[in-house]
C-alpha cells in the first residue's frame, strides 16, 4: 500500500485557517476603546452635574471652608501624568523584545501610580469636610475617589502584565494586555487633568 500524501491537505487545511482568521479579526481592543468611551461618559455626566451645582449653588463650599490646598495635589497631577511617558516607553521596550527595559519603566509606572494612590489617601485624612457636607463634599469625594477606583484598577493590571512578563515566550505572540492596559492608563491620566482643572484650579 502507496502512503497517502497529505502535504496538500495539510497546506488546504492552513490557508482555510488564514482566511477564517482574516474574516474574523480579533476586535478585543476595539471593544475595550468602546468600554472606555462609555466610562468617559460616566465621567463626563458627573463633570456636568458638577458644573451645574457650582454655578447654581449660592454657599458653595462647607461653612469653614474657604478653598482647596492645591500644591500637594498638583505635585500628584505631574506625577501621574507623566507615568503616561514611562508606560509608553515600557512600551517601546517591549516591541523591541528587551524586557529589562520594559520591567523597569513599567515598574516605575506602577510606583508613580502607587504614590498618587498614597498622596490621595494623605490628602483625604487631612480634609476639614467630609462626604456628607453639601453638595460640594459629596461630589469632591465622588469625582476623585471614582477617579481614584480608576487609577487602582489601573495598577493592579500593570501588576498583573509585570508577572506575567515573566513567563517564557508571554508577549511573543500577542501583547493585547499590555495595549490595553496601556490605553486604561492614558484614559486615567487624561480624567484626571479635566477633574484637577475642574476641582482644584476652578476653585
Amino acid at each position: 500500500m502507496q502512503p497517502v500524501d497529505t502535504s496538500v491537505g495539510d497546506n488546504s487545511i492552513l490557508e482555510v485557517a488564514h482566511a477564517a482568521h482574516s474574516e474574523h479579526p480579533d476586535n478585543r481592543l476595539f471593544g475595550f476603546v468602546v468600554f472606555l468611551l462609555s466610562e468617559s461618559v460616566i465621567f463626563l455626566s458627573f463633570f456636568a452635574a458638577y458644573i451645574v451645582y457650582k454655578t447654581t449653588s449660592i454657599n458653595w463650599l462647607p461653612d469653614g471652608v474657604t478653598g482647596l490646598e492645591i500644591r500637594e495635589p498638583a505635585i500628584n497631577t505631574v506625577i501621574l501624568v507623566s507615568s503616561s511617558f514611562t508606560i509608553y516607553i515600557a512600551e517601546k521596550f517591549l516591541h523591541k523584545k528587551q524586557l529589562w527595559g520594559f520591567r523597569a519603566f513599567w515598574l516605575l509606572t506602577i510606583a508613580m501610580g502607587s504614590y498618587f494612590l498614597y498622596g490621595q489617601a494623605v490628602e483625604w485624612s487631612g480634609l476639614a469636610f467630609g462626604f456628607g457636607d453639601g453638595v460640594f463634599g459629596g461630589s469632591f469625594y465622588l469625582l476623585t475617589g471614582f477617579h481614584g477606583l480608576h487609577v487602582l484598577t489601573g495598577v493592579l493590571l500593570q501588576l498583573i502584565m509585570l508577572v506575567r512578563s515573566f513567563l517564557p515566550n508571554e508577549y511573543d505572540k500577542s501583547l493585547y494586555g499590555i495595549e490595553a492596559t496601556s490605553l486604561f492608563w492614558h484614559f486615567v491620566d487624561v480624567i484626571w487633568i479635566a477633574l484637577f482643572t475642574l476641582i482644584y484650579v476652578w476653585q
